[in-house]
């Protein structure tokens, strides 16, 4: 015949550790689809494609830089129709100088296609911050899906902790009034405590962990500034990396990115085994994430999305310098 312990001690010891399962840091295994998700859809911009040209590396013409200011001839060049400014520069000249349909019609054929470029690269702007934007959403679907599991196994802990505590104390009770039970109660006062000590520590260390695919990798490239990127459009990764060197002390919207995250400490600098950490997780094109992590890698995106879409405040300057222009 089998002997059951009787020992209450480890009888609660054993009840909390099966309820619990005793494991911690479990990696859990998204669904298939959600790994799939895919936020590129082969958009026409050239990502990989070298960047133009400097801008201070360029023979500006005196009458663009007396027409238009700077911000506004660098975004020009940026997206590639500097040329057509100076086209309509030269046809706003022409007509001023001969005021005949001609001229007049030229200078608004000129200003048609300008426009046009400029809706285009407007239009750019905003589908690759839609994909950073559908990048971040996944990436927080992940993080809200971790949250959830963790919270389902929090409850179950918070509820065997009550319950063992309940029991416990009525066991507790029960035998301290039996004159026969000995120190019986004693040992199931102290099992109790001990039972809840290890759910109330399996609680705080209730964390989820799961694997993240993300072979185009936004982070990476903002990180390590390379001369071209296989993700950025060559004309936002031109705008976004230009640094002036008449302005050595201005930073490039990549520098400023990079400190900001910085500044929030969503990246430990200072910490070599986090930095080393951090470059293994956030910038290979896989990671192993907890939910702050995930947390941490979408507000990344967002902040890279909001400087993308800044670039727009750029264009808006050229098109109001180009209304000033018309007097059509």
């Amino acid at each position: 015949m089998i002997k059951l312990v009787r020992n209450p001690l480890a009888h609660f010891v054993v009840m909390a550790c099966l309820f619990s399962s005793c494991s911690l840091n479990k990696k859990v295994q998204v669904s298939e689809y959600a790994g799939l998700i895919s936020c590129h859809q082969q958009r026409t911009f050239n990502g990989g494609a070298l960047k133009p040209r400097p801008i201070h590396e360029l023979k500006i013409d005196t009458a663009l830089v007396s027409h238009f200011g700077f911000a506004s001839l660098n975004i020009a060049n940026a997206f590639g129709f500097l040329d057509l400014l100076q086209k309509f520069v030269k046809a706003k000249e022409d007509y001023q100088g001969s005021p005949v349909i001609e001229n007049r019609l030229r200078k608004i054929e000129v200003a048609m296609k300008l426009s046009e470029r400029i809706n285009l690269a407007s239009l750019e702007i905003s589908s690759f911050a839609s994909e950073l934007d559908c990048e971040e959403e996944r990436i927080t679907q992940v993080a809200d899906f971790l949250k959830g599991k963790e919270k389902q196994r929090e409850t179950r802990l918070t509820v065997a902790a009550i319950g063992i505590g309940a029991i416990g104390g009525v066991a507790s009770g029960f035998l301290s009034s039996n004159d026969n039970a000995g120190h019986s109660g004693d040992y199931v006062g102290i099992g109790t405590g001990i039972a809840e000590a290890i759910l109330g520590v399996l609680i705080l260390k209730n964390s989820k962990i799961t694997e993240l695919q993300h072979p185009r990798n936004a982070l990476k490239d903002i990180w390590y500034g390379q001369d071209s990127s296989a993700i950025f459009p060559s004309s936002v990764w031109y705008y976004i990396t230009y640094k002036n060197p008449t302005k050595p002390d201005e930073l490039s919207l990549r520098e400023k990115i990079i400190e900001r995250w910085k500044g929030f400490n969503q990246v430990s600098v200072d910490n070599v085994e986090e930095m080393n950490k951090f470059k293994l997780q956030y910038l290979q094109d896989k990671g192993v994430y907890g939910t702050d992590d995930l947390y941490n890698r979408a507000k990344m995106y967002d902040q890279i999305e909001s400087y993308v879409k800044m670039i727009k405040q750029d264009l808006t300057t050229l098109s109001l310098e180009l209304g000033d222009q018309s007097d059509i």
